[in-house]
């Protein structure tokens, strides 16, 4: 639908969906504290994120099929409504097995939140302020991504528990789901084919589809990996403290904010693929940075650099692709958005390499990823 003004009425309810979508970074601070809790290897710990991003491969293409026939709004509602039961789970059960099972519910929400929140984001908004708004609901997701750590700690200093994170951030998923429920929204309706299984995986076969699949593969991959494992790289190569060490996560999601922010401003005067190619030289360089970084203060610095390094690769990603083929464009974020499973499993692959040699060793997984990111973006800008 075409809209010539912004309504806050409609828009702020949708933007509060990006937060919840946040929650699915809780990852990080579940593996870190869980780990310490019941013992686990690296690699068992890694199961966690595992658990998460396993659900992004099987479900985004069946949720944006079943979108397609009973709207956006009411998946968007089963999505958060999903992920408040997971959320609650391991904070009334909890042992290792129902903490998996938690997080397992927390990545089918966090799917159907990710399939329906940007179309209907994009529903609401005038469409002159699209790209301005998808950048900032970034924004706000990373708020949410940056506060999980601090606030975890902040709850264990206080109140003798960290998983009350998981009580606090429940109920906020159901205060969102009643704002949205109570918001009337006029939906856009696709009248033309409807996008099937088949003519979704057909445009693998597209060389440039394909790699640009296995790019948001790969940049979740990198994103989840730094969230899930920057704290135990701290706590091993710095003796850092423990609330530190969850802390340095914060650091990345709030480069990430800025990056997001910085973005959204950068994009009105820069050439897409040129901030693309940009982005991803400054997550090359940035990583190996990490990798050799001699004091805990330096790390630190590094994964705030990192975050803003990597913040808008995945909506460039997005925006590239689409804008090349705009008719196909329910396809590939169902696509996009099923690559996601980049996160499940490029964090395992490192707990793998740290448990067979050490933490640091397993950041080469993310450098040779984003290595990778940045042949494709070359690829890409040069491409007519």
């Amino acid at each position: 639908m075409t809209k010539s003004k912004i309504s806050l009425k409609l828009v702020a309810p949708v933007l509060m969906s990006f937060f919840v979508m946040s929650f699915c970074d809780l990852v990080g601070i579940g593996v870190d504290r869980v780990k310490l809790e019941f013992g686990l290897s690296n690699t068992m710990a890694q199961l966690i994120p595992l658990a998460v991003f396993f659900w992004f491969f099987v479900l985004s293409v069946p949720v944006g099929i079943l979108q397609d026939r009973i709207g956006k709004r009411n998946v968007l509602n089963l999505g958060m409504a999903v992920t408040a039961v997971g959320l609650l789970v391991p904070f009334f059960f909890y042992s290792f097995g129902m903490v998996l099972f938690g997080f397992a519910l927390l990545g089918i929400g966090n799917t159907i939140v990710q399939v329906s929140a940007n179309p209907l984001l994009v529903d609401v908004v005038p469409d002159q302020k699209r790209s301005s708004f998808l950048s900032f609901s970034q924004f706000i997701k990373s708020i949410g991504s940056m506060l999980a750590a601090p606030l975890a700690g902040w709850l264990a200093l206080v109140y003798g528990d960290w998983k009350l994170l998981f009580a606090v951030f429940g109920v906020v998923s159901i205060l969102a789901i009643l704002w949205l429920g109570l918001t009337p929204v006029e939906e856009s309706r696709n009248t033309e084919t409807r996008a099937t299984f088949a003519s979704s995986f057909k445009l693998l076969g597209n060389g440039f589809i394909a790699l640009m699949v296995l790019c948001i593969f790969l940049v979740v991959g990198i994103d989840v990996g730094v969230n899930a494992v920057s704290g135990q790289f701290l706590l091993h190569k710095f003796s850092s403290a423990q609330t530190l060490a969850e802390s340095g996560r914060s650091f990345y999601f709030f480069g990430k904010l800025l990056g997001t922010l910085g973005g959204a401003i950068l994009l009105a005067k820069w050439s897409s693929r040129k901030f693309f190619v940009g982005s991803s030289i400054a997550g090359v360089l940035s990583l190996l940075a990490l990798i050799f970084a001699p004091t805990e203060t330096l790390a630190l610095v590094v994964i705030f650099i990192v975050g803003l390094g990597i913040a808008n690769i995945f909506p460039l990603i997005f925006s590239l692709t689409v804008e090349r083929y705009p008719t196909r464009a329910n396809e590939i974020s169902g696509l996009m958005i099923m690559a996601i499973v980049g996160g499940a499993i490029l964090p395992p692959v490192m707990g793998w390499v740290a448990d067979a040699f050490n933490i640091t060793a397993s950041f080469v997984v993310l450098l040779a990823a984003i290595v990778f990111i940045l042949i494709v973006s070359i690829y890409g800008f040069q491409k007519k």
